[in-house]
């Protein structure tokens, strides 16, 4: 029995999306922009509330579905920091924040490119990172992102299970996820594991 069948259905129909969200969903289509499946977002939302996750990175701002669904699992005061280089998906984030009820103050947007971005900021500052970008900088994103982590946080890549054709196998992304998924876990300060949601979020939790 699969898990899809034990919980009655679909993955993705199990925690349908709000209005929000399908709003956001609909943006990103309008933009040609990949949105993160319910499944992955409600087990981001997870992740964030079992850290009790007051601060947050993601690379990748999209039009704001992610960001939507890490808000709603940190606390009250948390600030979500999100990375892009597009700012049409920074506006369009910003507006999907506002109408699910966010002030401006729980989010800080910050325009470029994510490899730049990170060394910038608190090393040790943040209870969870989450990677949802162009698969090539996938390895970039594990050094850099481990670094900004408390003990006991956690990184999270998505899509490290996308389906995949033989002829891309051998591409950069698919390369790269294969490098990504090999450094973490031989990465001694790192207890990973894989979650069958989305297109795979591969996580990993610091060791305290």
């Amino acid at each position: 029995m699969t898990s899809e069948t034990y919980v009655g259905g679909h993955l993705d129909g199990y925690l349908p999306d709000d209005d929000t969200l399908l709003a956001a969903r609909g943006r990103a289509g309008e933009l040609g922009c990949a949105a993160l499946a319910p499944s992955a977002g409600s087990a981001l939302c997870f992740l964030a509330t079992s850290l009790c996750a007051r601060a947050v990175v993601e690379i990748g701002t999209g039009t704001g579905v992610s960001g939507l669904y890490l808000l709603r699992g940190m606390a009250a005061d948390g600030v979500l920091t999100s990375i892009d280089i597009e700012p049409e998906y920074h506006r369009t984030a910003r507006k999907t924040f506002l109408e699910a009820g966010y002030p401006q103050g729980r989010t800080r947007l910050i325009m470029g490119r994510a490899l730049d971005v990170l060394p910038r900021l608190t090393t040790g500052g943040y209870d969870l990172v989450f990677v949802d970008a162009a698969l090539v900088e996938y390895p970039g994103y594990h050094s850099l992102g481990v670094d900004l982590l408390r003990p006991g946080g956690v990184i999270a890549f998505h899509g490290v299970l996308a389906p995949r054709s033989e002829a891309t196998r051998r591409d950069p992304g698919a390369l790269a996820a294969r490098e990504l998924a090999r450094a973490v876990r031989e990465d001694e300060r790192l207890v990973p594991s894989v979650l069958p949601v989305g297109h795979g979020l591969l996580v990993a939790a610091v060791r305290s």
